[in-house]
């Protein structure tokens, strides 16, 4: 059974930086893409970065492009998202999720249980 166990997230000041970190079990990923989705209060989730788990090849959102940085340990089975100059527009529930090829809300292999970071202004 595939899980996926997120933490680090928290309060944290405008400008602030956090670390959420998504440790996966039960499979191995190297044909899938490992990354982050967000929800903010009443709006769809979106994506927010991933990580090939096999070449490590990245890819950002443009929201938070030069802000946040996504890298894989690979003898841990975790993935981290590690997250500078944070801004109140980025408060949201953060989830890992697991997919193949381009990330589409639909074709979500796996999900996590979602960690809440809150920026305050």
């Amino acid at each position: 059974q595939v899980q996926l166990a997120e933490s680090g997230g928290g309060l944290v000041q405008a400008g602030g930086s956090l670390t959420l970190s998504c440790a996966a079990s039960g499979r191995t990923f190297s044909s899938y893409v490992v990354g982050w989705v967000r929800q903010a209060p009443g709006k769809e989730r979106e994506f927010v970065s991933g990580i090939s788990w096999s070449a490590g090849s990245t890819i950002y959102a443009e929201y938070v492009k030069g802000r946040f940085t996504i890298s894989r340990d690979i003898g841990e089975n975790t993935v981290y998202l590690q997250m500078n100059s944070l801004k109140p527009e980025d408060t949201a529930v953060y989830y890992c999720a697991v997919w193949r090829g381009i990330y589409n809300s639909g074709n979500v292999n796996y999900w996590g249980q979602g960690t809440q970071v809150t920026v305050s202004s």
